[in-house]
């Protein structure tokens, strides 16, 4: 500005990537196609100190139960609860105008700082069901054909084990209007809690469930046994699903009458005998889903509300040194970078064959 000084201004910060958990949402479909995804970019400033317009964020809804992991599995951000958010990548700090330069002895400075590169990540989703009531029991029990009757999920249903090959949500309604979602996972096998057979990946999903539905087939040998079976992989995988309350229902009754278990306990919460085919003791057992599955933990007033922002990652430390734009081209102040970080630092910036760069009393050309 002549006469006046320097007055430009400051260059806009970069935009952040922020997960939401979205309630409405129930699995991670949508994120599929979209598998690099990028915020604005923040505005150059302009003559006239008109600093630039920061660049937008991009927010990403993924269901209630996502966990956000990095590249070494480490957990970063555990979304639990609806409208909890995460800032997965920053973006970067916007550079300051020349007129932040001047100085008695450099009174029109002909160079600007350039913005700092925004935070780059590779970041893994898994997704852990949120549910009120999880259907165990060993393949072909009648899980699927439970979760039909009782709720107004379609799962597939046919007369051999592993038909439930991913898990599914139903939602079962009260008269008075109050809802329990129930999930129907695949079918327990011996070593499921080391991975064998679908392990791992259906296992997770009974962690948040506030009770275990533990579905028996009484016309498939002793049900002393089956149980046995299936508490021992819950030990097994850990986590604390051996410590769930159960439910223990004694299903096709149809086909062979219930036997008496002795199952006491305070996990057991109770024992229904019914037949998924006809439709016996279904409804009773309905009825009754809803007083025995646990309300949900409230926070005591005297605890610390859980914050609607979570951000996991502390904030970068300011980079130890500066890239400056001049007119020619480039200078570097502090501490001098490795070649590799003022390659990387040049990229970002943008620099261009022939420009010139300023290091200490020495320079460089961008080649």
């Amino acid at each position: 500005m002549p006469k006046g000084g320097p007055d430009g201004g400051d260059g806009g910060p970069g935009g952040s990537v922020v997960l939401v958990a979205d309630p409405s949402l129930r699995d991670l479909s949508g994120l599929r196609t979209r598998r690099r995804i990028r915020a604005g970019r923040g505005s150059n400033g302009g003559g006239g100190g008109r600093h630039g317009a920061a660049g937008a964020d991009v927010e990403l809804h993924v269901p209630v139960g996502t966990e956000v992991r990095d590249e070494a599995g480490e957990l970063i951000a555990d979304l639990a609860r609806a409208g909890a958010r995460a800032v997965v990548a920053r973006g970067g700090e916007g550079g300051r105008g020349n007129r932040h330069f001047a100085t008695p002895t450099r009174q029109a400075p002909r160079f600007a700082e350039v913005g700092l590169p925004g935070e780059e990540a590779d970041v893994e989703l898994r997704l852990k069901l949120l549910a009120d009531a999880a259907l165990v029991g060993l393949p072909n029990a009648g899980k699927s054909s439970l979760l039909r009757r009782i709720s107004n999920a379609k799962p597939k249903v046919a007369d051999y084990p592993f038909t439930t090959l991913a898990p599914v949500l139903g939602t079962v309604d009260a008269p008075d209007g109050r809802q329990l979602v129930v999930a129907d996972v695949p079918g327990l096998i011996e070593g499921a809690a080391e991975g064998a057979g679908l392990g791992h990946e259906f296992l997770a999903h009974l962690e948040r469930a506030r009770v275990l539905v533990h579905v028996v087939d009484v016309s498939a040998g002793p049900a002393e046994a089956q149980l046995a079976a299936v508490d021992r992989e819950l030990a097994a995988y850990g986590a604390g699903l051996d410590r769930l309350p159960q439910i223990v229902v004694l299903n096709k009754i149809d086909l062979a009458p219930p036997p008496r278990l002795d199952v006491g306990g305070e996990r057991v919460l109770g024992v229904f005998a019914l037949s998924c085919a006809t439709g016996e003791g279904v409804e009773r057992f309905r009825r009754a889903l809803f007083g025995l599955v646990p309300e949900p933990h409230q926070p005591a007033p005297e605890e610390a509300p859980v914050p609607d922002f979570l951000v996991y990652r502390p904030k970068p430390r300011r980079a130890p040194f500066r890239l400056l734009r001049t007119d020619r081209g480039f200078r570097v102040v502090g501490r001098p970078p490795s070649p590799e970080e003022l390659e990387g630092a040049l990229r970002a910036a943008g620099a261009r064959a022939g420009d010139e760069v300023v290091v200490g009393e020495e320079t460089l050309e961008y080649r």
